[in-house]
């Protein structure tokens, strides 16, 4: 039967080659004959249902995976188990030890951020996930993208999150929309002992909001391609965001401290505003979140993105049945269901309709700061400029180097080390 059906879509599929050849080039029939084609491919390629299916999520994120798993179990069938391990570093090398060994302990979905995907792609620890493009075109393409290495999409984007400006209403009445107008509510609670705004400029992680911002890049991007060789942190528009944050630090307007400082400043209402996520925040009535302010040269600050995905790994045995489970956690319905229990953002273009997702401030601030917000390039050759740029603005920031001779310093260390 699945023989004759197959034979049947193929001859359709023949005859409405032949209708559109015969009636003219009509665009909306060779879509639907493409649409066709993608079906048949996928019935074809249809594996055996496994008995079940193993998730590796992120530690403290399964309360918002039970009822999902639930229920594509219910839909289709198939038991879906899962474990709760550590993001940054035990999934990866877990992954590089269990993958390979194939004695049931290696996953079929896993997690990771979008930053380790150029690697693991290199290492074979995923694989390329097929999906048709209504599916990808349901996602925000800058999260897509941020999924994609070397033209093909490894993973489907779960959630996505940029810095944003989060400030004390006994501070500041309203956010201020550019930096200039900080900048002058700075100087002047800096007279009455307070800090107006921090950000963590000695990182390059916060500082390239602002050089990027300027002009600033970190590897060219190349028709969807970057190019490591081509590197523009030490261009004329880097190196006059870099004078723009020495210019802070010059003029004592960021405080130092590490993260629980900070904060601590910031909740005994020593310090006005900073940048953040703004997760620790968010369910204060007397914390207003924003966007991040508009730069004097009327641009906005291009924060950095982190997308975390769904991965299907390279040791599964059941890639379609893997891919199809990835496509159902990440659907609309799905996505919501796990803003309503996290709070992380989903990068579904669905949600900007959802009434929760719009009546939540730190929803709506991070919303519009990500319109601007670039992903962390993936590629590996992105590990050889963290330090050396790291060590640029730490050098700026304690005015211990001029700009322009830091982000030289550093960019020809990262030239050399790629």
């Amino acid at each position: 039967m699945k023989v004759k059906k197959l034979i049947f879509h193929l001859f359709m599929s023949m005859f409405l080659i032949i209708i559109v050849s015969a009636c003219g080039s009509s665009s909306d029939l060779e879509n639907k004959v493409v649409k066709e084609n993608k079906k048949i491919d996928n019935e074809a390629s249809h594996e055996a249902k496994p008995e079940k299916l193993i998730i590796w999520e992120e530690k403290g994120k399964a309360e918002a995976l039970k009822p999902v798993i639930e229920s594509f179990e219910k839909e289709y069938g198939i038991k879906v188990e899962y474990e709760e391990i550590e993001l940054a570093n035990e999934m990866y090398d877990r992954l590089r030890r269990d993958g390979p060994i194939g004695n049931g302990k290696a996953p079929d979905v896993v997690t990771f951020s979008h930053e380790k995907v150029g690697q693991i792609v290199k290492e074979g620890l995923i694989q390329e996930v097929k999906v048709n493009d209504d599916v990808l075109n349901a996602f925000s393409e800058s999260s897509i993208r941020g999924e994609m290495y070397q033209d093909k999409v490894f993973g489907l984007p779960k959630s996505v999150n940029t810095s944003v400006f989060i400030y004390n209403k006994k501070l500041m009445a309203k956010a201020p929309e550019t930096m200039n107008d900080l900048y002058v509510m700075a100087k002047k609670l800096r007279k009455g002992k307070v800090y107006g705004y921090y950000a963590k400029w000695n990182d390059f992680h916060d500082a390239y909001g602002v050089m990027a911002g300027m002009g600033g890049y970190i590897f060219r991007d190349k028709d969807g391609n970057l190019d490591p060789s081509d590197i523009g942190l030490n261009n004329e528009s880097a190196i006059k965001g870099a004078r723009y944050i020495q210019k802070w630090y010059k003029a004592d307007l960021i405080p130092t401290g590490d993260k629980s400082a900070i904060e601590k400043m910031f909740s005994q209402g020593q310090l006005a505003s900073f940048l953040s996520d703004g997760n620790s925040f968010s369910e204060r009535t007397d914390i207003g979140i924003a966007p991040l302010p508009e730069l004097s040269n009327g641009q906005p600050m291009k924060t950095l993105l982190e997308i975390k995905g769904w991965h299907v790994t390279a040791f599964t045995k059941h890639p379609y049945w893997s891919t199809k489970l990835v496509e159902y956690m990440t659907n609309d319905d799905h996505a919501m269901q796990r803003f309503e229990k996290t709070g992380e953002i989903p990068p579904n273009k669905s949600i900007k309709h959802n009434a929760a997702f719009n009546e939540n401030e730190n929803a709506q601030a991070l919303s519009i700061q990500l319109q601007y917000a670039e992903p962390v390039p993936n590629i590996p050759e992105m590990n050889k400029v963290w330090g050396p740029m790291n060590s640029a603005m730490d050098e700026i920031s304690t005015e211990k180097a001029n700009p322009k001779r830091a982000l030289d310093k550093a960019v020809k260390t990262i030239k050399e080390d790629l």
